[in-house]
């Protein structure tokens, strides 16, 4: 079985996607097949000798829509889809000049005299009623072109009987199109009544707000390709390969298994491997999320894209191109990206029923009246009201205008909400992981507790800090950053492995390693068992106290997982750092479940795990390490201090940079979803009501007949409702 990983374009909905993922699903040696419509990718796993990947691509562009399949072993910027969001834009505003003028025409003759407002004599609907359709329906025109795609996608689902919200948006606003142009044919015969009964702005206004609708949508996806990009793009270009004693740039594209390479400091690592010669300390955060850097010695392993800190190092290739660390992080986030996410629009569901019953109802409704009355005028009148009634506008906008409205409550309280469907999940969260470092923690060393030893607190500090200043090591920079007095430092030296020396004030400093300062053999213990890194300081040869430094627990976070807590969610922290670093800081902020020393892939398989449980995963972080645990979590949140890739690879965004937003995004995704069944009750619920009584249910019995221009009222009335429950969201305190 093979694994393929391809986008698709051309998709518009949830029932595009299973559309596309059951055709591909039918073909023999097809095992496996998902469809993401948030990121418009397909993964198939499937048998190569039963199915070619032409036959899955045919597949796929039998239904009118677009695949693109990968290069082999080849990921670049060309290979993603196209942004269409400049043609979406250009489309949207077309239908927009267009729609004002158009609901201008047709409303502004209706206001009460005491609002008056300019209108022209020539098109006045009472005196001149040909010109005023006449006016509406060339109005309506570029609108309807600009909108051609309703209409295309939505017919074309329809004839392949997989209806869309396109099918949707195209059986409402052709209805609408359909009997207007209808009464504008009676009016060119001399029935100028007729011209009340039209509804050319009920079909462009609809379009151009849906149009809106499908472009903001499109907007908040993201771009998907963006976090593989950046991935790609922390690889260092050339490596330094000895051969034959002889130092040779070369691309990184021609480094082999065995070569021989030197890095110096600052330098990016190439490839993965062993250490052969030297000793340094590398800055590993980009795969553990750990902030200290690691010391290397000979026999010590090393990743590509690591940042040598301070000495330099030669080391031999063990792993490259598709097999380093880093590669492996880039697959998984395609493949993560690929899989499909356990979101489902209700319209979307409903959709393949509702648009056929409608459709039956209005010809069967149609039909018997026709056979009853003898009267084709009276017949179409019926099979027109009841499509109009049923326009599903109401369906259409209950679910982006909520999400509208509850994504721009969200970029107040600075929550960047990338899509619908994540706003969506979030309110199904059972469970939130917690990366450590940067996310709960600053994500950077500071000093912590400084014990002096024959000296004040005070000079220890500053004579270590003062040795330190020159230091390029983190743990340096921090000591010299606690102070503010410092002395001019002669003579440093940095001693690979143990520490660094220099003369302050005349006196011998010496900052590093316990052996190295000559501490007492237990010195320093009880700093290591709380997580905390302490380094040792010798003045003139004798030892002289000891700084600890500790990665942080942000103010904030201990208050908000307590809040995560009280919602009734279980909190879960994962880091790369050390059991007992990462057991203090748990015990810090009230966490029970920790899991320690995870690697990336690890990241990915515990969120895994955890959802194979039945559970509905939050992940919160903020490294490139923790992008493949993102993408794969049901919804991925990116602190903002982070990561460019962290953010691209998550669904929300987090701008604050502390974890006190993590509760409000998932309040603020309750009361949105709350809000858009709400919607589709009310968009249900007149239709549920109105279909029969437009159908001449009531007229059978000597009631009323629901004439179109009424039943437009009622489809406006159904839209106006849900856009007035939306709005409510504006409320939205954070709770």
């Amino acid at each position: 079985m093979q694994t393929q990983i391809f986008s698709i374009q051309g998709m518009s909905c949830a029932a595009c996607a299973a559309g596309a993922e059951k055709s591909i699903s039918r073909l023999n040696g097809v095992e496996v097949a998902e469809v993401n419509i948030a990121t418009e990718k397909a993964r198939v796993i499937y048998d190569s000798a039963v199915v070619s990947l032409d036959e899955i691509c045919a597949a796929v562009e039998s239904l009118g829509f677009q695949a693109i399949m990968p290069k082999p072993e080849i990921i670049n910027e060309n290979q993603q889809p196209q942004n269409p969001m400049r043609g979406m834009w250009r489309r949207f505003i077309v239908a927009a000049v267009f729609a004002v003028p158009l609901f201008y025409l047709a409303m502004a003759h209706m206001l009460p005299a005491w609002l008056p407002l300019p209108y022209p004599a020539a098109l006045d609907p009472m005196a001149h009623p040909l010109p005023f359709a006449l006016a509406q329906l060339a109005l309506v025109i570029p609108i309807i072109i600009a909108g051609h795609k309703f209409y295309t996608k939505g017919i074309r689902a329809l004839l392949r009987r997989a209806p869309s919200m396109d099918t949707l948006i195209a059986v409402g606003t052709g209805a609408a199109m359909l009997y207007s142009i209808w009464s504008t044919v009676q009016i060119a015969m001399g029935h100028g009544e007729a011209a009340h009964a039209l509804y050319y702005e009920s079909a462009g206004v609809i379009i151009a707000l849906v149009m809106l609708g499908k472009t903001l949508e499109a907007r908040s996806k993201g771009r998907t390709g963006e976090a593989i990009k950046k991935l790609m793009g922390l690889a260092p270009k050339t490596a330094t390969v000895i051969h034959n004693g002889t130092e040779r740039e070369t691309s990184i594209e021609d480094v082999m298994a065995g070569d021989l390479i030197l890095v110096r400091p600052g330098e990016k690592i190439p490839v993965d491997g062993a250490v052969t010669e030297g000793r340094t300390a590398i800055d590993e955060s980009m795969l553990t999320g750990e902030s200290m850097p690691i010391d290397k010695q000979p026999g010590d392993l090393v990743y590509a894209a690591s940042i040598n800190t301070t000495g330099s190092v030669t080391f031999r290739a063990e792993k490259v191109g598709a097999e380093t660390a880093l590669a492996q992080i880039i697959r998984l986030v395609e493949e993560a990206q690929a899989s499909k996410a356990p979101i489902a629009s209700m319209a979307d569901k409903v959709s393949g029923i509702f648009v056929p019953v409608v459709c039956v109802i209005a010809l069967l409704a149609g039909i018997a009246w026709l056979v009853g009355t003898r009267d084709i005028t009276f017949a179409i009148t019926i099979f027109i009201s009841v499509l109009v009634i049923a326009c599903p506008c109401a369906l259409g906008l209950a679910t982006p205008t909520a999400i509208m409205v509850g994504t721009g409550k969200g970029a107040e309280h600075g929550i960047l909400i990338k899509s619908g469907g994540a706003l969506e999940t979030a309110r199904a969260v059972q469970t939130i992981v917690l990366d450590k470092t940067g996310t709960i923690t600053e994500g950077k060393p500071q000093v912590t507790d400084i014990v002096p030893f024959g000296v004040n607190a005070r000079a220890l500090l500053q004579y270590a800090a003062s040795a330190e200043n020159a230091s390029e090591h983190p743990l340096g920079q921090a000591v010299a950053a606690a102070c503010d007095d410092l002395l001019p430092a002669t003579e440093f030296r940095s001693v690979t492995g143990m520490g660094i020396e220099a003369v302050v004030n005349s006196k011998q400093i010496k900052v590093g390693r316990r052996s190295y300062a000559n501490a007492p053999e237990h010195e320093g213990a009880d700093f290591a068992a709380q997580g905390k890194t302490p380094l040792f300081v010798s003045i003139d040869g004798a030892y002289a106290g000891m700084i600890a430094l500790a990665d942080v627990v942000k103010p904030s976070s201990k208050a908000a997982i307590e809040e995560l807590r009280a919602m009734g969610l279980e909190v879960v922290m994962i880091t790369g750092d050390n059991q007992a670093t990462a057991a203090a800081i748990a015990a810090q902020v009230g966490i029970d479940r920790v899991l320690a020393e995870v690697f990336p892939q690890d990241k990915a398989n515990a969120i895994i795990e955890l959802q194979r449980e039945g559970k509905t995963v939050a992940m919160v972080g903020d490294g490139i390490n923790d992008a493949p645990a993102l993408v794969q979590a049901d919804v991925g949140i990116a602190i903002g201090s982070g990561t460019d890739v962290a953010m691209e690879s998550a669904d929300i965004v987090l701008m604050r940079g502390d974890l006190q937003a993590v509760p409000t995004a998932i309040h603020l995704s309750r009361r949105t979803i709350r809000t858009v069944k709400q919607n589709l009750f009310w968009a249900f619920g007149y239709n549920t009501v109105g279909i029969p009584v437009a159908a001449g249910l009531l007229y059978l019995f000597g009631g009323p007949l629901l004439n179109p221009m009424l039943a437009a009222a009622a489809m406006s009335l159904s839209s106006v409702s849900v856009l007035a429950n939306a709005l409510r969201l504006k409320r939205f305190k954070g709770k």
